[in-house]
């Protein structure tokens, strides 16, 4: 295939992938937008494969490995659960990352199949661009591979930290800038590239131990831009357009989710990066005297009778209802109270789950109405208007202590004001604090009810109750 012609599938591949992105900004047009960037890909691919005369040779081994990775890819797809989804794409994002790695090191080795020098001859931009894309996907595996760990529960969700830590990532990180002018000034040296890797795996691991549970919706968002721009500078390395544009947009639209999401928690992403939040003197003390208050609890029956009563009613979802796999209860409760002639809207919290957007993916798997779900701008100023704010595995999300506790370890971080609302119906487990570790004293308010149980089972019973 002509080079030019290469060129034109790969800016119209680029052309699909900008259609995708614009069509996952929105949950009506998501599934087309996914469709597009599948199709981006597909074009991608095989331009790539039938552009480069290079790859004839060994190109049984590259359509195996494809049917390998896909066959994978999609029995995972298959398998996974939606509860699940935040842990998978910490993963793949680690996937990511040690391809850069793995590219960077083929590069190094083999510079003459990319068209950039000879072994021990590399050209310096190409030199300069291998050890960033080398760094960055480094970073992001080891990164990746411990944001999946707290997510999964394999490690604590809550941060850990030790004394000059930040000192220590500081210096870690010039010592990666000098590492790649070395890199550069020795003409590529195997052992300046293995030491900047292991260095940037190691940083990796230290960026992201002290990050805490909360902020894990921005650490995902995040890696994500990482991801994408190790995909960037290993593009220009090896001179692929279709790695530059994508890796571009990969990472230009994750650091935009980045910046939407700090802005959602009030916090910046320096902050975030160099401390997160988490459980820590402040809460611990706040909790300090729990026992001392009055809870007021409730069965299923209490709270059929409160909302059947109602004229209008928010949902506020968070992880609780994602771990219980309650979203096809939620939806059938709030159709039945539909025809009972209450107004139902759901309200979104920009952090709720574990990552952007995972709240909208479950709703929407349920057949929720999308012009019933609302974020938190839109729908803050309704909760004084609502009779009932029915909480469902949402804390952190729709903890007063945000706007009153200097204290507390989530001061300044926007809430859902459910406060405001006639009656609080909050469904959880038990009185534990959320996964920032700070107490909730929207339990202790007297116009809340606790729901204890299973987010599902106590769903299911309400609707029941509601339909006696």
């Amino acid at each position: 295939m002509p080079p030019q012609l290469t060129i034109f599938f790969y800016l119209l591949a680029a052309v699909l992938f900008v259609l995708a992105l614009r069509g996952l900004s929105s949950p009506v047009t998501a599934r087309r937008g996914n469709m597009l960037g599948i199709a981006g890909m597909v074009i991608a691919i095989l331009a790539t494969l039938i552009g480069n005369r290079f790859w004839m040779s060994s190109y049984g081994l590259i359509v195996a490995m494809i049917i390998i990775g896909g066959g994978i890819g999609a029995y995972i797809a298959m398998r996974i659960q939606m509860t699940a989804l935040p842990q998978l794409v910490a993963a793949f994002h680690s996937l990511v990352g040690m391809a850069a790695v793995f590219v960077a090191a083929g590069a190094l080795n083999a510079p003459e199949a990319f068209g950039i020098g000879e072994p021990g001859h590399i050209y310096n931009e190409s030199l300069i661009e291998m050890s960033i894309g080398l760094a960055i996907g480094a970073i992001t595996f080891s990164g990746s591979v411990i944001a999946f760990s707290k997510l999964q529960g394999i490690m604590s969700g809550t941060p850990i930290s030790f004394p000059y830590q930040h000192q220590l990532n500081l210096a870690l990180g010039i010592l990666a800038i000098v590492l790649i002018a070395i890199f550069v000034a020795t003409g590529g040296s195997q052992a300046v590239f293995w030491i900047l890797a292991f260095l940037s795996f190691a940083l990796g691991f230290l960026l992201i131990i002290p990050i805490g549970g909360a902020d894990m919706p921005v650490v995902i968002s995040m890696l994500n831009s990482y991801s994408g721009w190790a995909a960037c500078g290993i593009g220009f390395t090896i001179q692929n357009l279709a790695l530059i544009i994508t890796g571009s947009l990969v990472g230009a639209s994750g650091a935009i989710l980045s910046y939407i999401m700090c802005k959602g928690m009030n916090r910046s992403i320096l902050n975030v990066l160099l401390g997160g939040f988490g459980a820590d003197g402040a809460a611990a003390i706040a909790g300090a005297g729990a026992a001392d208050r009055t809870v007021k609890s409730g069965n299923a029956d209490d709270a059929a009778f409160i909302l059947k009563n109602a004229s209008k009613v928010i949902v506020v979802p968070g992880y609780g209802m994602a771990v219980a796999q309650a979203q096809h209860a939620l939806r059938e409760m709030g159709d039945v109270l539909k025809k009972e002639g209450v107004d139902v809207k759901y309200a979104i919290h920009p952090v709720a789950g574990r990552m952007p957007g995972h709240m909208n993916v479950l709703l929407a798997e349920a057949n929720v109405p999308y012009d019933e779900v609302f974020e938190l701008e839109q729908i803050n100023n309704e909760f004084a208007t609502a009779d009932v704010a029915y909480v469902i595995g949402a804390n952190d999300v729709t903890n007063p202590a945000a706007k009153t506790d200097r204290s507390s370890p989530i001061y300044g971080m926007p809430i859902l004001e459910v406060e405001k609302a006639g009656t609080v119906l909050f469904v959880k487990r038990s009185m534990a604090s959320g996964y920032a570790g700070v107490e909730n004293e929207l339990f202790f308010r007297p116009n809340t009810m606790m729901l204890f149980g299973d987010a599902k089972k106590m769903t299911e019973e309400i609707v029941q109750a509601l339909g006696r």
